[in-house]
């Protein structure tokens, strides 16, 4: 699927919140090894990376950032913030943690290490930075499912949904992540 539309030297680029709620909508969970492993044998793959916000006191959060590294992807990720207010809801506030500007700032630096760049996310802030990226002849994918992704990120690159790679990412029960 992915070879004759990709060109040259890949990077990827995974948005986890996003993917987070694309995998509640599927139903199904993604194998990040054999995700990573997806990528590695149809591309040439220079760099994957992994963008989240954590939590970190939770241990399962960071054991599963370990666990990226170890694969072989390059994590990236800030702390949650708590921001504080009372009148929204019974607990004061609510936890935010948005990781889209980094992902950016580095698809941008690193646009001379590529020439296929795949995302996978289905948020449409980043609708501008393919089209940037576009502006110096790269090839863009985004990888999302048909209930998140934009509109402008379908106009932007060539779309192409999970359920289409579940039998090659999905996580079995078995698997011990």
């Amino acid at each position: 699927m992915f070879t004759k539309l990709l060109k040259g030297r890949v990077a990827v680029f995974i948005d986890a919140s996003n993917i987070y709620f694309s995998q509640k909508t599927l139903g199904w969970r993604i194998d990040f090894k054999k995700l990573f492993d997806y990528f590695k044998s149809k591309c040439n793959l220079v760099r994957i990376s992994y963008y989240s916000s954590i939590n970190p006191e939770n241990i399962k959060e960071r054991k599963f950032h370990d666990f990226l590294e170890i694969t072989g992807y390059v994590v990236k990720h800030k702390e949650i913030k708590f921001i504080k207010n009372p009148e929204e809801n019974k607990y004061g506030g609510h936890h935010k943690g948005n990781i889209d500007v980094e992902l950016t700032i580095d698809a941008v630096h690193l646009k001379n290490l590529y020439d296929s760049f795949i995302l996978l996310s289905g948020d449409g802030d980043f609708a501008s930075l393919i089209k940037f990226l576009k502006s110096f002849n790269k090839y863009c994918i985004v990888i999302s499912t048909r209930d998140h992704i934009s509109i402008e990120l379908i106009r932007e690159a060539k779309y192409i949904d999970f359920k289409k790679l579940r039998n090659k990412i999905e996580l079995k029960k078995e698997s011990p992540v």
